[in-house]
Formats: C-alpha cells, sequence, structure tokens
C-alpha cells in the first residue's frame, strides 16, 4: 500500500502524469452531512463527489450505531461506480478535519484499494494556490476492481467492551463529551467504562495537517498505548475515529476500530455508560 498521506503539491503532480489517481471528495460535516453544494462551487479538478451518508455508511437500526459498514458487496457496487480497476490509486480529500476523507481511507483499505488522503484537506490545496474546478464532476466509466473486505483491524461491542478492560481502548470524542457534561446526538451521555479520553482533533497540527509521526506516536504513547498491547478506538458514531485510525497508523499502530462506537453503546441500555473523566 503506499504511504497514506500525500501533499498538495504532490497530487497537483499525479494529476498530471500518464496515470492519474481517481480522486473522491467526501465534503461532509456533522452541521451540513450532505456537501454536494459545496462540492459543486468547486472541488480538486477531475474529483467526484462521495456522500458519506449514502455511499460510506448503511442505514441500519439505532442499536447498529449512526454510520455502519454497508455490505461489502454493496460497498464493491460503489467502488467500481466512481470507475475503480486494478492498480488504480484512490486520493480522497475533505473540508472538515480529513474526518470524512479518513473514513473513504479506511474503508478502502480496509477493501485492499491502495488509497491516500489529501493532508490538510482543500484547504491544502487552496493554500497551494491550485486550481479549483466548478459544477457536479464528471462521472467515470464503471470500473472493475475486485474488492475484499476485512483486512483491517475492527472490534464489536463485546470485544470493545473487553479491550476496555484488558488493554487500550481510546474514546477519540471531545473531552465534554466523554465526560457526559453533554450529549448532543446519542441517547445517553458518558463513555465505554475502562476507556481513555485521547481528542482525535488534537492529532491535527494548526494548519490541519496531521503532526508528525514522531509527534503522533508521543501523543497515543502518552494515552497509554503501547506496541506489544492492541489499541482500539472508537468515537460518536465512527467517522472520527477513522481520523484516529489514520493517526495511529501514521504513528505506527495497529489500531483496531469499533465501528459502532459510542452511537451503538448508547442505544444498548444494559451497556454500562461511566460519566467524569477517569476511565
Amino acid at each position: 500500500m503506499p504511504h497514506p498521506l500525500v501533499t498538495a503539491a504532490e497530487l497537483a503532480a499525479l494529476l498530471d502524469a500518464e496515470a492519474p489517481p481517481i480522486v473522491l471528495d467526501v465534503r461532509w460535516r456533522l452541521d451540513a452531512p450532505d456537501g454536494r453544494a459545496a462540492f459543486e462551487q468547486g472541488h480538486v479538478p477531475s474529483a467526484q463527489y462521495v456522500s458519506l451518508d449514502d455511499d460510506l455508511a448503511a442505514h441500519g437500526a439505532p442499536t447498529d450505531g449512526r454510520h455502519p459498514l454497508p455490505a461489502p458487496d454493496v460497498f464493491a457496487e460503489t467502488v467500481r461506480r466512481w470507475g475503480v480497476s486494478e492498480g488504480d490509486t484512490v486520493v480522497v480529500y475533505d473540508d472538515w478535519l480529513t474526518y470524512g476523507a479518513a473514513r473513504a481511507w479506511w474503508m478502502l483499505t480496509d477493501a485492499g484499494i491502495p488509497a491516500r488522503v489529501l493532508d490538510g484537506g482543500l484547504a491544502a490545496w487552496r493554500d497551494a494556490a491550485l486550481p479549483l474546478e466548478p459544477g457536479p464532476g464528471t462521472p467515470r466509466a464503471p470500473g472493475t476492481v475486485t474488492v475484499t473486505s476485512g483486512l483491517l483491524p475492527q472490534l464489536d461491542i463485546d470485544e470493545a467492551a473487553a479491550l476496555a478492560g484488558t488493554g487500550i481502548l481510546l474514546d477519540v470524542r471531545a473531552p465534554e463529551r466523554y465526560r457526559g457534561d453533554t450529549e448532543p446526538i446519542d441517547p445517553r451521555a458518558g463513555h465505554i467504562p475502562g476507556a481513555i479520553n485521547s481528542p482525535t482533533v488534537d492529532s491535527n497540527a494548526a494548519d490541519g495537517r496531521f503532526l508528525p509521526p514522531e509527534e503522533l506516536r508521543a501523543r497515543f504513547v502518552s494515552a497509554g498505548a503501547r506496541a506489544d498491547e492492541p489499541v482500539g478506538i472508537y468515537c460518536g458514531s465512527g467517522v472520527s475515529a477513522s481520523h484516529a485510525a489514520l493517526a495511529l497508523t501514521l504513528a505506527g499502530f495497529t489500531p483496531a476500530l469499533f465501528v459502532g462506537s459510542w452511537s451503538q453503546w448508547a442505544n444498548h441500555p444494559d451497556r454500562p455508560a461511566a460519566v467524569g473523566a477517569r476511565p
């Protein structure tokens, strides 16, 4: 697999190459989940718009969480709709903290598709004074890639509960949600008992790019992560935890993602909820 990150200058050069990557724009944020209008105002040339809610998530019961993974065969059809064939590399980006792009990166990597993330997102592209393309984008001819699934470590709800007691389970939400001071989305406040708070937004530098690998590693080690122990991660719905998965990967860890995250846990009344700053 290629290095997970690509700079704006590197992407611009790749787009001028003989075999350019397929570019996906995952314009999504909590307060504006439908990013198509923003995409049509201006996007990286050749990019295709990706709906996180429709293309990168299924629509299940509340007990599945807010963003469960689509079935493997459904995601395979989506990937081929993007025009991906054998040997293609995909570059993903967004315009909000790299959360949506990281979700696409994680799913593509889990499916065996070489994927990279534009470090710093659309802001980095703009900062480099590179051109934007308006309009709805041009669909590609369907691809023929063979898609696998399950190549990256995952945790189900029982495994997440167990890891919180036997290893390291990181809750990467904002501290106030971890403590249970507030819960604006899910039915209960708090965190999985034993989980350690390590907000994933702290893995970004002020310009939105990821911190250097050695700084990321220091962050996670200070939170309790160890190379010889499993490291699990969760967030509210499994999206920003994908960002943490990318940060941990850059830092040299092999994280396991609890896709259902707190939105699944909170919808199971039999699961205990811890509150306060302590695990």
